[in-house]
């Protein structure tokens, strides 16, 4: 079975490395990009989308839908990564304490529990007790990353950003929480079933604002069609709707990343992490 697998993977990678021969030279203005598309770009999407940012305009309006399947196959990662790696196994007998003011580890035999319970936090493994100062720290920066990373969303019509990159800072920030103090605490404030059904709504978010313009007698992601519903000219309309795909692209990044992180770092157990 490997032997097949390598063999088609081969057989693969051989023909993409062919098919480059007709790609046009790295960089030629005269490529048919360049001459015709690009050029209608920089001059048209201020015009007809009143978006600044070239980039967005491109990525969320005129090739609205490459980005849309580029959500949905990183939806497809976090799906395949939980189905690959989730385990779902009964914890065994043996369980693990810190004692919180003092840091020190108690291996518990057959679920007893300590006298004084109130005073242990239960862990999952034997680990080292973290550090003071980067658990408050991280604990105090995790709302200002999450803040920009809004930021960087909202922001992604006038300056570098959009959904993509604000959905990696928002997860990080998320992420951060996990690494400096514990997963279980990263998961108290965003649970798995939260996390997965963000990972759905963020690409329904997209899809449903293509559905809505056909609903409004245009096509799939015209975005013109929401001025009937949003009460302002056409062009406004196709702003407004480039950011609403772009909030449904940062929730479905940033359940991602925290979905394949909790499952990586913890093989799939979703305890304690690293």
């Amino acid at each position: 079975m490997k032997a097949i697998g390598l063999i088609i993977v081969v057989l693969v990678g051989m023909l993409l490395l062919y098919s480059t021969e007709d790609f046009p030279t790295w960089g030629d203005p005269e490529s048919p990009a360049s001459v015709h598309v690009a050029a209608y770009h920089l001059k048209k999407s201020m015009e007809e989308t009143s978006v600044p940012n070239v980039v967005t305009a491109v990525l969320a309006d005129y090739r609205g839908y490459d980005t849309m399947f580029e959500t949905s196959v990183i939806f497809c990662a976090g799906l395949g990564c939980f189905v690959l790696l989730r385990l779902f196994r009964k914890r065994d007998d043996d369980s693990y304490y810190r004692h919180v003011s003092t840091g020190i580890t108690l291996h518990i035999k057959k679920g007893r529990i300590p006298d004084a319970s109130s005073e242990f936090e239960r862990i999952d493994t034997l680990w080292t007790p973290y550090d003071l100062i980067v658990k408050n720290v991280c604990r105090i920066l995790a709302p200002f990353v999450q803040l920009f990373a809004l930021y960087v969303i909202a922001h992604g019509h006038h300056s570098p950003g959009g959904g993509f990159q604000g959905g990696v800072i928002l997860g990080a920030s998320v992420i951060l929480i996990a690494i400096s103090h514990d997963m279980r605490t990263a998961i108290g404030r965003i649970s798995e079933k939260t996390v997965h059904i963000l990972m759905a709504v963020g690409v329904l978010i997209y899809s449903g604002t293509g559905a809505l313009c056909i609903l409004l007698g245009r096509n799939f992601l015209d975005y013109a069609a929401l001025s009937r519903i949003l009460f302002t000219d056409k062009i406004e309309a196709r702003s407004l709707g480039i950011f609403g795909v772009e909030v449904g692209v940062g929730i479905t990044v940033m359940a991602v990343m925290i979905s394949i992180y909790n499952n990586l770092s913890s093989e799939g157990r979703q305890d304690e992490g690293l």
